[in-house]
């Protein structure tokens, strides 16, 4: 056979996910992992529980996805979502967004990593795509849980969306579902941040601790009036818009901003991460 004859008969090569299966076992094969999912689906049972032994009536303290949960018991998953979108859900992704790049160096297996050999983009698009599999584990584990949880306790039935309107059970589900979608791609987008700051540092508690004050700090700034020019731009700004998907008709504004501005921190932060870590001098 001639070698044109062999080139031409050469198999194409087939993408391996042997990488990525290799990391998601790494994450969630971990105790501190699974305690931490654990403790994100500890929440939607205590909302659930507390409001069903609380005394009946509706208060006018808490966010209306709280006022609505006896209504319908889709609503302990919304509740349940409003509640950990401020510390619990971005604090899991920090924790293994952080511990991505930094923790392989902290252990010293990154330079062996190295050798195997594999492509550095190919490493941390996969060590991004591990990341983005967990904000939507994670985020699907408190929807899911407030979802069986309050069926449980609260029933089903007709759902009444926050503009009044009433619509069926099964697009109510949906639309609960589509919400905490919504929710995964805006935490993936602070996992792109994390993965950048990973890149910086063989700290992994270091690393995390930056992604959450950062998370922290953009929730600050959105709330100060005085610099309203800069919220549209700061990452947490549209994570409530999620609220708008339970409205009719839905206020799409919100959410395509949010998903656009998500997109954007993904790009961005994962090419700076890419841009650090191609040429970073892996000693550890």
């Amino acid at each position: 056979m001639s070698v044109a004859e062999a080139v031409g008969t050469r198999q194409p090569r087939t993408v391996s996910t042997r990488f990525l299966r290799s990391e998601l076992r790494l994450i969630f094969g971990r105790r501190r992992n699974q305690a931490g999912l654990l403790v994100l689906a500890a929440v939607p049972v205590l909302i659930a529980i507390a409001v069903k032994v609380s005394s009946p009536g509706r208060g006018g303290d808490g966010p209306d996805f709280f006022s609505s949960i006896t209504e319908n018991g889709l609503f302990v998953a919304l509740a349940s979502l409003t509640i950990e979108l401020g510390l619990f859900l971005p604090l899991a992704v920090a924790a293994i967004s952080g511990d991505a790049v930094a923790g392989e160096a902290n252990l010293g297996t990154l330079r062996y990593l190295l050798t195997v050999p594999v492509h550095r983009a190919r490493l941390l698009g996969v060590k991004y795509l591990a990341i983005v599999i967990f904000s939507i584990v994670a985020t699907l584990t408190v929807t899911v849980t407030g979802i069986v949880m309050g069926l449980a306790l609260f029933g089903g039935g007709d759902m009444t969306l926050l503009s009044g309107t009433q619509i069926g059970f099964d697009e109510g589900l949906a639309r609960v579902l589509a919400a905490s979608l919504y929710l995964s791609l805006c935490f993936a987008s602070l996992g792109a941040v994390g993965l950048f700051v990973s890149t910086l540092t063989e700290q992994p508690i270091g690393a995390m601790i930056t992604v959450v004050i950062f998370s922290t700090a953009s929730f600050i700034a959105d709330s100060i009036p005085q610099i309203a020019w800069l919220h549209p731009f700061l990452i947490t700004h549209h994570w409530l818009a999620f609220g708008d998907l339970l409205r009719s008709p839905v206020a799409w504004d919100g959410v395509q901003q949010g998903t656009f501005l998500a997109v954007a921190y993904m790009l961005v932060f994962w090419f700076a991460g890419w841009a650090r870590f191609a040429g970073k001098d892996v000693t550890s």
